[in-house]
């Protein structure tokens, strides 16, 4: 699964950005943007509309896919190769919780992974 993920980002809590990383595929970070965004309307909509329970956005980028999960410590920003196509709600809560255990370390250690 790693190999399909051609960028990522850590966002604190307040949705501000801590780090990036791009990998030799795709050195562009213009999609943290988005994310950015994202965030922040996801804020603005859960507190005017009393909503609990954020667990994850995806956001479609033509022909790739950022999936942005929040963990205990921060949210975790994944750019994937292509679109993320899920046959059940039950393959995309797989998918959820394996980037909720998505470890940081990882993006620091691995090779593919060049911190931006």
């Amino acid at each position: 699964m790693v190999e399909n993920i051609i960028g990522a980002a850590i966002f604190d809590f307040s949705g501000l950005p801590q780090e990036y990383f791009v990998t030799p595929d795709n050195e562009s970070t213009s999609w943290v943007q988005l994310v950015f965004q994202s965030l922040g309307l996801k804020s603005l909509l859960m507190s005017s509309l009393k909503l609990e329970g954020f667990s994850y956005i995806c956001i479609e980028l033509g022909q790739q896919t950022a999936i942005v999960v929040r963990t205990k410590e921060e949210y975790i920003a994944l750019l994937m190769r292509q679109s993320l196509v899920f046959d059940t709600a039950q393959d995309s809560d797989r998918f959820s919780h394996w980037v909720r255990q998505f470890e940081r370390r990882l993006l620091h250690d691995h090779a593919r992974f060049i911190s931006a």
